[in-house]
């Protein structure tokens, strides 16, 4: 953007000072001099007194000051200068009236008259103006009547001069060339009236030009050259067409040579020693120059198109200083408009497009990048810049209507000012970019890391305002929407980087999140601006709307978060499934006793979360559903797979064997003490068999129920921390907690089941895998006094001692040893109603089986340091009301299981009563329960019941 220098000049708003010529080229070398001497003549010719009734006086050079040789000139330029009323031209035009400068020194060489100061305007020599109000008189004394408009002004001056009236030959033979090149470019080149090929008089008129180029003519009053010259020109200058002056002389109206004259005479003035300033005598030497008109076949609409050009033209040649002449000339316009509209005549038409033409290309090379052009010093300029511009365009649309198409006339300034706009803002926005580019480039130790883009969005926002600011207030008065069109251009332009940035992205970071938000905050601005820009509109601004397509930034950054959170979700999964496979789970791996891998996992997930949260992203609660189910599910599957194979009670469950009968009188079963040494010895080869790396063994379960509790815990450390992360961006407290019980939800109620079920599958396995040697095995198994419980609470009690290191937490060990409670308990009904035929019990044995009984219950009580006795008691309560059944008759235990079975089936059943099914739980009332004491009665009675109702056998 242009910038105003310290010595307070101001580059120019328009850089360019290259016009086209709108007049055409003359094909002949007439200097500005020369044009300028030729049209001198022609002023002062057409300002002699009309119809010639008052002969042109001639002072010479020798005859005093200006002042006293003037006053004998013509009438109309012999008025005096002096202060006059404000110029009514400039003040049609729009134009200031300037203060005389005070300063300026009088001299007695300052023109008095309006034909002096022409004459100093248009830089002619005191000795051409002699030689020119000389040859004038003589023409006018030899012509008498007639009109200047009349004569061939040119071989009029031939025929009055002679080499011998010039101080050399050389300028003589300059000056002689001159009046030939006129002629020829009048009646030749650029005749008013097309020249027949044939015409012999132009053929003629060639040579007699050629000829003097060659050897120059002899001129003066008696010159057969001349009078031959005269006769040639008269009768190509005197062609006219019907309606045609018949008395006018056609040798300076043919374009562009009129009005290449009539420019040099308007330039007059302009102040030639301030050339940025206009005479104040503009009026009076307008109007003089307005009697030129006939001679050089200029109308009103030719001048106000001359004129116009004029001023803007020196506009631009005196570097754009004054702005008062662009300001006239955008002024005038609205007169070329107007004329524009009211003719026909297609001479005019094709000047006007040319001048147009010229003027419009010369300002759209500021309005196109007008950012580069204007500034808020400046403004002003641009609205006359760009009214001037679009009148151009308005006129060259009413010309050729042809080349709009469809587009009404009065759309063109709408359609013009749209693409200035559009053509604007690209450049500026390339511009912006190409500085932004250049200063991350070069500035390497700034200490400003914003990336690229960001600060382009911030620059783009700041070149939106000022846009609204300085240029729209400007441009709106053509187009409503003009804040529109530009945010939306600049939409567009930002809309294609984040295109390509987001084209390029890899992987999500930090930068990348930063560049969309600034993306997203700069459209959520631009459509801002349009919106509010366009409210009164047609359309309420939709298409404007339509227009800026979406730039999404928010669904990329979710789609790129969602992404990143698979990734790493994806990367936990592998890394689950390759860890636990390496996991060994032993007790001995840290001091805690839980599982490395759980705790790498959830240090995996506490950076994840703490990486998520320091993502500059504004959607994080929105977000974190997502991540969290994907840890949560990632754990869920740690949990699951860390619990597969450790079994559970069914699996450690003996199988029942199918009901015998003991033989009554008979010590079934019965065992020496020899042949318990031998179960116990059979026992110890298949403990030596168990694999010490079995990763399922009773302490690496313990190690996982560790690893399970320290899961939960840490889970509820996580939560308590998300919820620190959420309330640090701001979310509201209430909202927090409700959404925060939903984290972990399927992790925090799988470790729950998986502490339930791993206790549960451990108690089982200690109790009837871990120890079956002495319990399952080796319980009651023949002789009750060599195989009583001491054995099994011996090695229970140090599997207990294990367990109670192993396992850290008092809940969880509480729990466990409830568990192999639960399963001791259970156990030993098992083996005195479900035991086999090695198991032969007789009521005296009752006694020590309610004895081992509370051996094992004092196991857990363990003097008070072991579990609750309320505990205890409630867990022994089945066993207990079991226990009764062995103390109880044979023929007592036969009576009521007979009544049960009645009862339960009906009067039919006496004669023959079915087998009971097994019910899901022992019960003193329960008729299996009753029956599998029965079976494993060691008396005759019980025998012969079971024989006689069941049939059933001994062993199997």
């Amino acid at each position: 953007m242009p910038i105003e220098s310290t010595a307070g000049y101001m580059v120019p708003a328009v850089s360019s000072t290259v016009l086209t010529d709108p007049f055409g080229q003359l094909s002949l070398d007439l200097s500005n001099s020369e044009l300028r001497e030729t049209a001198y003549e022609i002023f002062v010719g057409a300002c002699r007194s009309p119809g010639g009734s008052r002969p042109l006086t001639y002072v010479s050079q020798s005859s005093g000051k200006s002042s006293d040789r003037s006053s004998s000139s013509l009438p109309s330029l012999q008025r005096s200068l002096t202060l006059t009323a404000a110029s009514k031209v400039k003040k049609a035009l729009g134009m200031k009236s300037k203060k005389k400068n005070s300063d300026r020194p009088v001299t007695e060489d300052r023109p008095a008259t309006v034909g002096e100061l022409i004459r100093v305007q248009m830089r002619i020599s005191e000795q051409v103006d002699s030689r020119v109000r000389r040859a004038l008189l003589r023409i006018a004394a030899g012509q008498l009547g007639r009109r200047i408009e009349s004569i061939v002004l040119p071989v009029e001056f031939l025929h009055q001069f002679k080499s011998s009236d010039f101080p050399t030959q050389r300028e003589f033979e300059v000056w002689q060339r001159r009046h030939l090149k006129v002629l020829e470019a009048g009646l030749l080149l650029h005749p008013k009236l097309p020249l027949d090929r044939k015409d012999t008089s132009a053929q003629q008129l060639r040579q007699i030009i050629r000829g003097a180029r060659e050897k120059p003519m002899e001129t003066g009053k008696h010159s057969d050259a001349v009078q031959t010259l005269r006769a040639v020109t008269t009768q190509l200058a005197c062609r006219s067409i019907d309606d045609y002056a018949p008395d006018t002389c056609h040798w300076a109206d043919g374009v562009p040579l009129n009005l290449r004259l009539y420019q040099v005479l308007l330039e007059a003035l302009f102040d030639v020693e301030e050339p940025t300033s206009m005479i104040e005598e503009v009026d009076e030497v307008l109007e003089l120059i307005k009697k030129t008109w006939g001679i050089l076949g200029i109308d009103q609409k030719f001048h106000n198109l001359c004129f116009s050009w004029v001023l803007f033209n020196h506009y631009v040649c005196t570097g754009q200083v004054e702005d008062d002449f662009l300001f006239a000339a955008d002024n005038l316009l609205l007169e070329v408009k107007k004329d524009a509209k009211s003719t026909l005549d297609s001479g005019y038409s094709k000047i006007l497009c040319s001048t147009m033409n010229s003027m419009l290309e010369w300002a759209e090379r500021g309005l196109l990048a007008y950012h580069e052009s204007f500034y808020r010093s400046n403004i002003d300029i641009m609205r006359s810049i760009l009214s001037l511009g679009l009148s151009a365009a308005t006129v060259l649309a009413e010309e050729n209507p042809r080349e709009n198409g469809t587009m009404n006339v009065t759309d063109v300034a709408n359609a013009k000012v749209d693409i200035y706009i559009r053509s604007s803002m690209r450049k500026a926005f390339c511009q912006e970019s190409e500085k932004v580019r250049v200063s991350r480039k070069s500035a390497k130790s700034q200490l400003n890391n914003l990336p690229a883009l960001c600060m382009l969005a911030q620059d783009v926002t700041d070149l939106a305002f000022t846009e609204k600011e300085i240029y729209s207030p400007i441009l709106q008065t053509w187009h409503p929407l003009a804040v529109g069109v530009a945010v939306a251009t600049l939409h567009s332009c930002f809309g294609q980087e984040v295109q390509k940035f987001v084209s390029g992205i890899k992987e999500l970071t930090p930068d990348i999140i930063q560049v969309l938000i600034s993306a997203d905050k700069l459209e959520k601005d631009l459509v801002q601006m349009a919106v509010e820009d366009s409210v009164n509109s047609d359309d309420g601004g939709k298409s404007i709307i339509q227009e800026m397509t979406p730039y999404e930034a928010e669904a990329v950054i979710v789609d790129l978060v969602k992404s990143w959170i698979k990734i790493r979700v994806d990367r936990l999964e592998e890394w689950v499934d390759r860890n636990l496979q390496q996991e060994v789970w032993n007790p001995k791996a840290n001091r805690e006793r839980f599982a490395p891998s759980a705790v790498e996992v959830l240090r995996t997930i506490d950076e994840t979360l703490e990486a998520f949260f320091l993502l500059p992203i504004p959607m994080h609660p929105d977000l974190l559903p997502g991540l969290m189910n994907g840890l949560d599910k990632c754990l869920q599957d740690y949990i699951l797979k860390a619990k597969s194979g450790s079994g559970s009670r069914s699996s450690f469950l003996p199988v029942l064997p199918p009901l015998t009968r003991c033989d009554g009188g008979s010590k079934l079963g019965v065992f020496k003490k020899k042949d318990r040494s031998h179960i116990l010895q059979r026992s110890k080869s298949r403990l030596n068999t168990i694999d010490d790396n079995d990763s399922y063994d009773i302490t690496r379960l313990c190690v996982r129920v560790n690893t399970f509790n320290h899961i939960r815990k840490d889970l509820e450390v996580l939560e308590k921390r998300t919820i620190t992360h959420l309330k640090s961006i701001g979310i509201r407290e209430g909202s927090i907690v409700d959404g925060s019980r939903k984290n972990f939800k399927l992790s925090s109620s799988t470790c729950v089941e998986a502490i339930r079920q791993v206790c549960e599958a451990t108690a089982y396995k200690l109790v009837f895998h871990e120890l079956s040697h002495v319990f399952w095995d080796g319980l009651y198994t023949g002789e009750l006094s060599y195989s009583r419980i001491e054995p099994f609470l011996q090695e229970l009690e140090q599997n207990l001692e294990i367990i109670a290191e192993t396992v850290q937490d008092n809940t969880i060990r509480t729990r466990l040893i409830t568990n192999i409670m639960r399963a001791s308990f259970e156990g030993f009904l098992l083996v005195l109603l479900a035991g086999g035929p090695s198991r032969n019990f007789t009521l005296d044995d009752a006694l020590i089986i309610q004895e081992d009984f509370r051996f094992l219950m004092d196991l857990f009580w363990s003097n008070g340091d072991g579990l609750p006795r309320e505990l205890i008691d409630r867990h022994s309560v089945l066993v207990k009301g079991v226990l009764p059944l062995f103390s109880s008759d044979t023929a007592s235990l036969i009576e009521t299981f007979k009544c049960l079975m009645i009862d339960s089936h009906g009067s039919s059943t006496k004669s023959r009563l079915p087998l009971p099914s097994t019910a899901d739980q022992w019960g003193p009332s329960e008729p299996n329960t009753i029956l599998r004491v029965l079976c494993h009665r060691n008396d005759k009675a019980a025998t012969t019941f079971l024989k006689k109702t069941y049939n059933l056998p001994k062993k199997l």
